[in-house]
């Protein structure tokens, strides 16, 4: 095999952090009107999560052994989460057929993927452990979009049953989670609080539906402000436990990190407007940027350990 195509074929499970890290920047910079690069990171994602999607299928034809063991470890719900996101960019852009066709995809595959990660749940895991709950608001943001786009009631139902199950999904999550990952964490760690940030973001696409009543919106907008605040604070927890611990060098789940910064961003973005609290507008405009560094210094990396294992 081409060292080329090898190198990508050889990724870990985590690598699917790479799709929901790069079509969540792009939403953000969607959500504040940068569509020029917005674009160029949406066809970047397609890319990605087409050579992903041959690399599992290769995996599952020629590697069932390796496949079935990855299968239940979390970061194989990168997967559900990174088809979720880029569904959600396509959908914003206009091709709902296609965000349709992901968002078939993704709900086929995660209760399955979601069955073996809870299978094998232990105390003192990784940051990745709360992709049970990134993985099942994917879907709850996905569904939140098209209900909001054709006004489908029963869609925004199924997106607020999805919401409820992944907060829960969370505080189980929690439990099993090692805080002392917040000090030590090679990258996974942020997902504790980008869980929540999607978590708002789906609760966002849920306050601006429509057809609610007024006692639902207004639990809706409540429940979604709650959870962006938390999930600000852990922003700002891991962010000063990366400048206390600091923790150099490229690993692949430092797309874990980008995918939680972009995402803090698009929540406070997309609740500003559905809200109607217009401070969270700016403050996501900052995150933005700060989420966009992030992606182009771990792009960089990526590119730098490529190319090194090309070479060798």
């Amino acid at each position: 095999m081409d060292k080329r195509i090898g190198f990508w074929a050889e990724l870990p499970p985590a690598g699917g952090g790479i799709v929901m890290a790069t079509g969540i920047v792009s939403v953000g910079l969607h959500l504040a009107g940068f569509e020029v690069l917005s674009k160029l990171l949406m066809v970047l994602d397609v890319a990605v999560w087409l050579s992903f999607a041959a690399v599992f299928a290769y995996r599952f034809l020629d590697k069932r052994p390796q496949w079935k063991t990855e299968a239940s470890t979390p970061p194989a719900l990168t997967g559900v989460a990174g088809t979720c996101v880029l569904g959600t960019r396509l959908a914003l852009f206009g091709w709902t057929w296609a965000a349709v066709a992901l968002l078939i995809v993704a709900t086929a595959v995660w209760p399955v993927l979601l069955l073996a990660v809870v299978r094998h749940w232990r105390r003192g895991m990784p940051g990745a452990v709360f992709l049970v709950t990134v993985a099942t608001q994917g879907l709850a943001v996905l569904a939140g979009t098209l209900a909001g786009i054709w006004t489908l009631d029963w869609l925004a139902g199924i997106a607020l049953a999805l919401l409820a199950l992944g907060l829960l999904l969370y505080g189980q999550a929690m439990f099993r989670f090692d805080l002392r990952q917040v000090r030590t964490g090679a990258g996974d760690q942020w997902v504790a609080g980008g869980a929540l940030a999607i978590s708002a973001l789906a609760g966002s696409k849920l306050t601006a539906f429509p057809d609610w009543n007024h006692a639902g919106h207004s639990i809706l907008r409540w429940l979604t402000l709650v959870v962006l605040f938390v999930a600000l604070g852990w922003y700002a927890v891991l962010a000063a436990a990366e400048l206390r611990w600091p923790r150099p060098g490229y690993d692949i789940r430092r797309w874990a990190t980008v995918f939680p910064m972009g995402m803090s961003a698009a929540a406070c973005l997309s609740t500003a407007t559905a809200a109607g609290v217009g401070w969270l507008d700016p403050l996501g405009r900052v995150l933005l940027w700060v989420g966009f560094a992030a992606w182009l210094a771990t792009a960089y990396g990526l590119a730098g350990q490529w190319r090194r294992a090309v070479e060798t």
